[in-house]
């Protein structure tokens, strides 16, 4: 009754959207899970035995009130340790890792300027700053020209590979933002690129610097749930004391916590079996035409549904993406290691066949 007009409007644009619970028999090339740690059940034991061990089950409120742990402590000494930053935080998700970002570092005068292609969360961020410019997708010229500002400080925020499209950022960036703020999003670039599988400060042998800021998630390469920010002791200290959705929302679970700890390590354990199978994949995607500089092949496609459900048919689910989302529809598919060689040469093979 409130909103059957606007529903019908988007059944009529195509862009109607709901969620649906699919067999985990089918292949999965969908989501983000690019190692496949999200299958493995050791690491979820072992995770369990570590809060087992801790006298309570989860948080109990904010990390400003008490909700910080010493589970929480080693992870973050961990993830700074492997990248070389001063400090770090963990928070509830990406989508609140960004916000906390652009909602808290960008104050009054001064001036955000965001990659075209940059995540959602940060788009939606951007509507609480005054002053916000955007740059041609990837384009470091383009980006020098919107940096000649006369803002009090100035915040560029770009992705390391970026979530629909599967470009890896370009190099030259980090040489054109000077000593503006930088903010890169590697939910998508940990765990892929990188000798230590960091990400493109890894990739690039970037070492920080007091205006760098990473933020990572733990719900895709890591197998958990959650996100972290990496910067430096002040930047993390200025979030806690005015990032809202750090200050007002219950601290990230035990349990992710411990499953993203343990999948961390498992990562580190394991760095040549991991970046081996991700090089065979790559070759794969290139043999295929496609780029690979990272695990995403974007193929578009028109009528996207239908093509995906004639892969689901087939016994392969991957992702129908839509406006408002990208602007072209196309079926996006992960190159997961939790699927083998053989079956990524066959949904590859389907989805050339369905999208000509």
């Amino acid at each position: 009754m409130y909103y059957d007009k606007e529903l019908r409007a988007l059944r009529r644009s195509g862009r109607f959207r709901q969620r649906r619970i699919f067999s985990t028999e089918l292949k999965d090339f969908a989501s983000n899970d690019y190692l496949g740690l999200a299958h493995k059940k050791e690491l979820l034991d072992a995770a369990y035995r570590s809060v087992r061990e801790y006298p309570v089950n989860s948080a109990k409120a904010s990390q400003l009130i008490n909700g910080y742990t010493p589970l929480h402590k080693e992870f973050e000494d961990l993830l700074c340790k492997l990248n070389g930053f001063e400090a770090g935080i963990v928070v509830g998700s990406g989508f609140l890792a960004n916000g906390a970002l652009i909602e808290a570092l960008v104050r009054k005068g001064d001036s955000l300027i965001m990659d075209e292609e940059f995540h959602a969360s940060g788009v939606l961020a951007a509507r609480l700053v005054e002053n916000v410019a955007f740059f041609r997708h990837n384009d470091p010229k383009d980006l020098a020209k919107k940096l000649q500002s006369s803002a009090k400080r100035t915040i560029v925020a770009v992705e390391g590979i970026y979530s629909m499209s599967g470009d890896l950022l370009n190099k030259e960036i980090f040489d054109v933002v000077g000593d503006a703020l930088l903010i890169v999003d590697e939910a998508h670039s940990v765990g892929v690129v990188g000798e230590q599988l960091q990400g493109v400060f890894d990739l690039f042998n970037i070492t920080p610097r007091p205006n760098h800021i990473k933020m990572g998630t733990l719900g895709k390469a890591l197998g958990s749930y959650g996100a972290y920010i990496l910067a430096s002791r002040e930047i993390i200290s200025f979030l806690e004391n005015r990032a809202k959705s750090i200050i007002y929302t219950t601290a990230l679970s035990l349990m992710d916590i411990a499953l993203a700890h343990e999948g961390m390590q498992e990562i580190q354990r394991n760095l040549t079996f991991y970046k081996e199978q991700i090089q065979k994949r790559q070759e794969v995607i290139k043999s295929f035409g496609y780029e690979a500089d990272s695990l995403i092949i974007d193929i578009p496609c028109k009528d996207v549904l239908q093509k995906q459900e004639e892969l689901l048919e087939q016994g392969y689910i991957v992702g129908a993406i839509r406006p408002p989302t990208v602007k072209q529809p196309l079926l996006r598919i992960i190159a997961r290691l939790g699927e083998s060689i053989e079956d990524l040469q066959r949904v590859l093979e389907l989805s050339r066949d369905v999208c000509l």
